[in-house]
């Protein structure tokens, strides 16, 4: 068994509404609560960082599976979006949203249905996306294209 460790060290000071830094190998930034929450919006947030993980596994994992399948994609673009209810004074991430935009200069109807799957795929087997199962709702909604050339 392969295992990869990663590690993260942060700091923080004046409660609540403080201010604190992440520090990690490739990550290096300022957090605090974000405005929405009444916080002081400095940095980023555990919302965004979220939201951020989900987004990223997933697009690498599509990238991944794309590749795999010789898909010759001339762009991949993505907006994720998540969502956070307040009830009670309870904060919950109940669910992220993944648009992918997939551009391809040959498009065919067989490879829009191919690709629509690995859209949905990407989403089931992202590591991000099966941590969070069953607890935070993704769902994906892709928008695959052909390429003006």
């Amino acid at each position: 068994m392969v295992q990869h460790k990663f590690t993260m060290d942060l700091t923080w000071s004046d409660g609540r509404n403080g201010t604190g830094t992440i520090n990690a190998s490739n990550l290096k930034t300022q957090i605090s609560i974000p405005q929405e929450m009444d916080g002081p919006g400095i940095g980023t947030n555990p919302d965004e960082m979220l939201l951020g993980a989900s987004a990223t596994c997933y697009l690498i994992t599509l990238a991944a599976l794309l590749e795999r399948s010789d898909v010759a994609v001339h762009d991949l673009f993505l907006q994720s979006e998540g969502y956070v209810s307040v009830v009670n004074g309870v904060f919950t991430y109940e669910k992220i949203v993944h648009k992918p935009t997939i551009v391809l200069d040959n498009l065919t109807e067989q490879l829009e249905t191919k690709i629509a799957r690995f859209a949905q795929k990407a989403e089931q087997t992202c590591m991000i996306s099966k941590a969070l199962k069953g607890n935070v709702v993704i769902e994906c909604d892709a928008q695959i294209l052909g390429a003006c050339i």
